[in-house]
């Protein structure tokens, strides 16, 4: 007996469906498993995982913060980059701060929650922290010794041209000194919280300042990365790092610089990207060698 056309067209779907779903859902991923677990690629298949001491510290992939309870860096350790992922360095929230080289100005609001951050003041707040950390000189153009933005917001009397009438340093609030007394004859006033000065008619002008033109805390110290989960730092920030877990370690600043070069990886296939320091695991070799005091 001959099936109905309409039979016979759902049956063989049927079928279809059955042997993609055994194929692509069952053999495919089983054989992909059974190739990671292969010498030289299981480490990475299952997640380059670290262990110290027997347990799991974390991932050769994925960065972490060395820091305490109330989010301050813990001196004796080497630290990462920023992160704007999450909380910081979270894998479920991985992202950049979608912030640009525009973003200079800060939203200063009387209620916290409704207050941000330009891009700029949080690189000078970094490096202003940073710099202290390390004990070298964290001042960036563009940066008040203070860690904002030197932004001022310029008002002139025919709106871009003419005599300028009133000077708003934007991104600092009372009790803050302005960075600069006067601009153009003008006393500088500090900002008040909810007023949108760009809105009103200034003109936005950041001031460079005299902060050295190659500054001493190099950019990845300051910037976060486009995932938020880079587990290295470059070798300059590496190196701004070194006297300092030395001091705090008791340890010779050469056998902690050497322990840096050994966890230095060069470029990606030879040249792609730049060489790097994984911060975890060179963290965990100056526990096993340095034991912090």
């Amino acid at each position: 007996m001959r099936l109905p056309n309409w039979l016979s067209q759902h049956l063989a779907a049927l079928r279809a469906v059955l042997v993609f779903t055994v194929l692509l859902g069952l053999v495919y991923p089983l054989a992909l498993v059974a190739v990671g677990q292969l010498p030289g690629l299981n480490h990475k298949a299952d997640g380059s995982l670290i262990s110290s001491g027997g347990t799991t510290v974390g991932s050769a992939l994925i960065g972490q913060s060395f820091t305490d309870a109330d989010g301050n860096p813990v001196a004796r350790y080497f630290q990462s980059r920023p992160s704007a992922a999450g909380d910081g360095y979270d894998p479920t929230a991985t992202s950049a701060s979608n912030l640009g080289p525009e973003s200079v100005v800060d939203t200063i609001a009387t209620d916290p929650e409704e207050s941000s951050e330009s891009l700029l003041t949080q690189v000078c707040g970094r490096s202003k922290s940073v710099g202290e950390l390390n004990g070298v000189d964290g001042r960036r153009p563009f940066c008040t010794d203070d860690g904002v933005g030197a932004v001022l917001a310029v008002f002139r009397a025919d709106g871009l041209t003419g005599p300028v009438t009133r000077v708003v340093s934007v991104n600092q609030v009372a009790p803050a000194t302005p960075f600069v007394t006067s601009y153009e004859g003008v006393a500088v006033e500090l900002a008040q919280p909810d007023q949108d000065y760009v809105a009103e008619g200034g003109v936005v002008t950041p001031i460079r300042g005299d902060a050295p033109a190659d500054p001493a805390v190099p950019a990845d110290a300051v910037t976060a990365s486009a995932s938020g989960l880079d587990p290295q730092i470059s070798p300059a920030y590496a190196e701004l790092q070194v006297n300092r877990v030395a001091r705090e370690r008791g340890a010779d600043p050469a056998a902690v610089r050497k322990l840096v070069d050994e966890h230095t990886g060069g470029r990606a296939l030879g040249f792609m990207g730049e060489p790097g320091v994984n911060v975890l695991e060179l963290n965990i070799a100056l526990d096993k060698q340095f034991a912090a005091r």
